[in-house]
């Protein structure tokens, strides 16, 4: 899925401004996470003609801890785009090693 002209004008506004010697805008960087949630791939996976996996894992990572990336799921939602899931992990899928469940530990004394 990508991006329509009319929804990254919609969304465009909610970007911090970038500075500098910028390599990625941030159409590519929205395009690389849609791709990344689509495919469920690991960030190393991504495809080199979104560019370093690196430099869009760090900007997403501050996007996401600013707020930046919850305004603009709102936003697409609104518009109702398809593919837009949220997903949750839970603890049964978790393997915990038995010394983590708190039981107390043998000693000489206790057998």
């Amino acid at each position: 899925m990508k991006l329509s002209e009319k929804q990254y004008r919609q969304i465009e506004k909610l970007f911090p401004k970038q500075r500098g010697n910028v390599k990625i805008d941030n159409r590519q960087l929205v395009s690389a996470l849609i791709y990344r949630c689509e495919n469920g791939c690991f960030w190393r996976a991504l495809p080199q003609s979104f560019g370093p996996w690196h430099v869009i894992y760090v900007r997403l990572n501050r996007w996401a801890k600013s707020g930046v990336l919850e305004q603009v799921y709102k936003a697409l939602t609104k518009e109702r785009l398809p593919n837009m899931k949220v997903f949750a992990l839970d603890s049964t899928a978790v393997k915990v090693h038995p010394d983590a469940h708190g039981a107390g530990k043998k000693t000489a004394d206790s057998r």
